[in-house]
């Protein structure tokens, strides 16, 4: 089995490592990550200037670029077969809701995706690494678990709670739940009196009901939502069809 693994924490983050650890038994693993923190960047691809890519002491490729940037170049000039699969993460940190649309690390699979490969986005609930070693081990089972009942390819979206792989009471499929809007902006002023701006933080829960991600992570489990790339609103697209052809 050929995995390719990336992230958006960056290829030194704990949870690249740790994630290329449970899966290196198994797999054929290669890392192309962003050589630093690249969160929040969602799918943004990298066309104002050139990327370069160099390869660190452990094998894993790091890209002067966002986590889309890295599974591009991967594909199309780092790897010579094409993976099995492709995996991202795990993050610090959930991506739960409308996390999803900001995501790097769900952008880095959603790129995957389309190129027609079955891609996972791994997260923990929590920032802080705690419990690492079990979110990588669930991540290793779901990977070997393969979805067969899925058509391929298909775009998982996993949140882990930050919890020893006891702790865990098992994994449930979930919808996105969703959020209140952002926080304002924090502005501030840099050392030559500039208004700068940091961005808040995300909005609390929204829809956190029955059977989302917020829910099912809060009882315990691991969480599993399928996602899809096609945004038509097939309803509205029906009611313009009284004025427009």
């Amino acid at each position: 089995m050929k995995i390719l693994i990336s992230n958006d924490d960056g290829y030194l983050a704990p949870g690249i490592v740790a994630l290329a650890e449970a899966l290196m038994p198994f797999a054929e693993i290669t890392v192309v990550a962003p050589d630093s923190n690249r969160s929040g960047t969602s799918n943004a691809l990298t066309l104002d200037r050139p990327l370069s890519v160099q390869r660190a002491a452990n094998g894993f490729y790091f890209v002067n670029g966002t986590p889309s940037d890295c599974v591009h170049i991967a594909l199309t000039a780092i790897m010579t077969e094409r993976p099995d699969l492709i995996v991202s993460g795990v993050n610090q940190g959930q991506n739960m809701g409308d996390d999803t649309l900001y995501s790097g690390t769900v952008a880095a699979a959603t790129e995957g995706y389309l190129f027609g490969i079955p891609a996972i986005a791994f997260s923990q609930v929590h920032k802080g690494w705690q419990h690492l070693d079990a979110a990588a081990a669930v991540a290793a089972e779901l990977v070997l678990r393969g979805f067969p009942e899925l058509p391929s390819p298909y775009l998982l979206n996993v949140n882990i709670p930050n919890l020893p792989k006891s702790d865990i009471k098992g994994i449930r499929r979930a919808r996105l739940g969703k959020r209140h809007s952002s926080e304002p902006v924090i502005p501030m002023r840099d050392p030559h009196g500039r208004d700068i701006y940091w961005i808040g933080p995300p909005g609390g829960v929204l829809d956190g009901g029955k059977g989302t991600d917020f829910d099912v992570t809060s009882k315990n489990y691991v969480s599993v939502t399928p996602l899809q790339v096609d945004l038509t609103n097939t309803r509205q697209l029906d009611m313009l069809a009284m004025n427009i052809q």
